[in-house]
């Protein structure tokens, strides 16, 4: 028995100065690593089977269809305004004629902003209209009063 008490005391001396020592880890990694190695692999692979399971939420972007429409609209300074709409690469309306009024509520619903932007060429068509009418209407006095002379 002593025999016995000697090798188990000669193991244990031997664990106490291999514990303490940074050199030896090469000597004792094989053996506390080697057991674990088999027990942590049925371990990772058990999330990773949970994974799939639980199912990750996909993303909305796949689902979300995009539509691209471009609307342009023209005007003129005579106030004559136009519709264009393209659908991606597909023309869908060319030279729509609108009216100035539509035109203006639209811009009116769309923002503030571009109602101000439209509002202004709107009121320079005015302007010119006006111009052009009062122009008009001295031509019609003038073709009047012509009128007037040979009629006398």
């Amino acid at each position: 028995m002593s025999d016995t008490l000697t090798e188990v005391k000669a193991v244990e001396d031997t664990v106490v100065e291999e514990t303490p020592a940074p050199a030896a880890p090469e000597a004792q990694a094989p053996k506390p690593v080697e057991a674990p190695k088999p027990a942590e692999a049925p371990k990772a692979e058990a999330p990773k089977a949970e994974k799939p399971k639980a199912g990750r939420p996909k993303s909305t972007a796949k689902k979300t269809r995009t539509v691209e429409l471009t609307l342009t609209v023209t005007g003129t300074a005579e106030g004559e305004w136009q519709a264009d709409l393209v659908h991606g690469t597909q023309r869908v309306v060319s030279g729509l004629v609108i009216p100035a009024i539509a035109v203006a509520k639209a811009a009116k619903e769309l923002h503030e902003d571009i109602a101000q932007g439209i509002e202004s060429v709107l009121e320079a068509a005015r302007d010119q209209h006006r111009t052009r009418m009062e122009e008009l209407e001295a031509e019609l006095a003038r073709v009047k009063a012509q009128l007037a002379e040979l009629s006398e």
